[in-house]
């Protein structure tokens, strides 16, 4: 008999990242022991250990890193590397756009989308 699978704990440390994903706002945070942001969110800052990290809300504006077409799917997508504003790279997917037209360096801007009742944040090329 196979058992359904268990969902993964809540995390009460991104708490905050979970509620403001869903009202549409992509939550980083920034060390201020030395000052550098990153993500994904944790207590620790990967840099320097420290845990004095603080919340801090992206602007959602980005450039394109690196990105690729898996075009044997249906409907085809791209999965990119996404440099913010603030500093962090995030691997992400390229949604609503010409997959053909991407381009390192292209600006693009913060979504979300709904995957499996969770908010994943999504970026849109800039028109």
């Amino acid at each position: 008999m196979s058992e359904k699978p268990r969902e993964p704990a809540a995390d009460a440390a991104l708490e905050p990242y979970w509620a403001a994903a869903r009202e549409g706002r992509l939550l980083l945070k920034r060390c201020g022991a030395c000052g550098k942001v990153h993500y994904y969110p944790r207590p620790l800052c990967p840099f320097c250990m420290s845990g004095d990290t603080e919340w801090l809300e992206a602007t959602g504006d980005g450039t394109l890193y690196s990105w690729s077409v898996e075009r044997r799917a249906n409907p085809p997508y791209a999965i990119a590397f996404v440099a913010l504003r603030e500093g962090p790279t995030l691997m992400t997917n390229i949604v609503d756009c010409d997959l053909d037209a991407l381009s390192i360096g292209q600006p693009v801007r913060l979504a979300f989308e709904t995957r499996d009742d969770q908010p994943v944040p999504v970026f849109r090329p800039v028109q």
